[in-house]
């Protein structure tokens, strides 16, 4: 999924922004996720983390690969953020208000502590055409 990848580095430094959905006024991690997802592969997602994770299929932790959406509970709710993997333990997002979109890795404490899961929403592209063609 390097289009997912690269479109979504394109945000890095973006301010975050309650219920943003764009990189001109900012993003909430939903809004940055559902932005991308649009952007890079024209793949409309649910407004919200919790929506999101109900898509797809379940990812293991160590199964994730880049493109994977991860979640996190930081406000003593299950699926409450969400980022987008990028390989080697790192994930974008969106943090929190006076943050910007920004790379971290998810082994430091706090994100390690809060971790959800993960999901691949997007089928192989092999079954994606199969179905379009």
């Amino acid at each position: 999924m390097r289009s997912l990848v690269d479109r979504s580095l394109n945000f890095l430094g973006v301010p975050y922004r309650m219920g943003g959905t764009s990189p001109l006024t900012g993003f909430d991690c939903s809004g940055f996720v559902g932005k991308v997802f649009a952007d890079a592969l024209g793949f409309g997602m649910p407004r919200t983390a919790a929506e999101m994770a109900q898509m797809g299929e379940q990812v293991s932790l160590t199964e994730l690969k880049p493109g994977d959406l991860v979640f996190f509970n930081t406000m003593r709710r299950t699926f409450s953020h969400v980022g987008i993997y990028l390989g080697n333990n790192q994930f974008v997002h969106a943090p929190s208000s006076g943050g910007v979109v920004r790379v971290e890795d998810m082994r430091i404490s706090y994100w390690a502590a809060r971790y959800d899961g993960a999901r691949r929403v997007l089928p192989s592209s092999q079954s994606r055409q199969s179905r379009t063609n």
